[in-house]
């Protein structure tokens, strides 16, 4: 069970109104409603409070239907997390969030300006980091098996080569994801995603496998849904397209 799930069942099992009032932003959180997850969250200048604000402004970000995250969404989430590590520095979830919004500011950008802006390296810095204190953390290992994926496809053997990324170690990072939290839809969508991008013809039993396990996940959240039926979409066109238009779909889907 995912780490929101068991803050949910919380929610449920403790039912004292002044509990589920204090909790309202995780609510709204669960109910997709994330911009009231936001502003609820940062009426606490907690640095929890203000990272678990841009988590929900990023889940926002990621279920635009479009698959487009508008960047002023990206720059606010970018602030909130900012400013939880602004309190402090060691917070794992403001470093999480804070290197999610860099990697989606870089998601529009050509090769070359990604690796000016350096918000590639400095969202991996970040969540290596995460790792040198929550060695398990699902989030962080499936943060870098997709950035793995996706320095493999940008920059070719070569821009891989250059910045250590393989699929070998997206591989392996995947796999330390679903084993610390295999209910979450969300670590075998991206993975997925990632993966078909990358070659799905190649790659195309571990990625049935990967969309397979995502469809197979309770979604107890509305951005969990959305991870679904994105798995969901992309197996249909896994199973019925040429790998051209699978590839074109995994690279534009989020």
């Amino acid at each position: 069970m995912s780490r929101m799930r068991w803050t949910i069942a919380l929610i449920i099992a403790l039912t004292p109104a002044a509990f589920a009032e204090d909790e309202a932003h995780l609510i709204a959180f669960t109910e997709g409603r994330y911009e009231d997850a936001a502003e609820l969250a940062q009426e606490r200048s907690s640095p929890d409070r203000l990272a678990f604000a841009a988590r929900s402004l990023l889940a926002e970000a990621m279920s635009a239907p479009d698959f487009v995250p508008p960047p002023l969404l990206l720059d606010e989430a970018e602030t909130y997390a900012r400013s939880a590590l602004d309190a402090d520095p060691t917070h794992v979830e403001g470093r999480l969030q804070l290197a999610i919004a860099l990697s989606l500011k870089a998601r529009p950008l050509s090769t070359r300006e990604a690796m000016r802006a350096g918000y590639g390296e400095d969202a991996k810095s970040l969540v290596e980091n995460v790792l040198e204190d929550d060695p398990d953390n699902p989030y962080a290992h499936g943060f870098l098996a997709v950035w793995h994926l996706e320095v493999r496809r940008r920059g070719g053997a070569i821009g891989a080569s250059i910045l250590g990324a393989s699929v070998k170690k997206g591989r392996r990072h995947y796999q330390t994801a679903i084993e610390a939290s295999p209910g979450d839809a969300s670590i075998h969508w991206q993975y997925a995603r990632a993966l078909a991008s990358l070659n799905a013809r190649k790659y195309r039993t571990e990625i049935a496998t990967s969309l397979q396990a995502a469809l197979d996940c309770r979604a107890d959240s509305i951005l969990e849904d959305v991870m679904r039926r994105r798995a969901e979409m992309l197996q249909f066109t896994l199973e019925n397209e040429d790998r051209a238009v699978t590839q074109l779909l995994a690279t534009e889907m989020l």
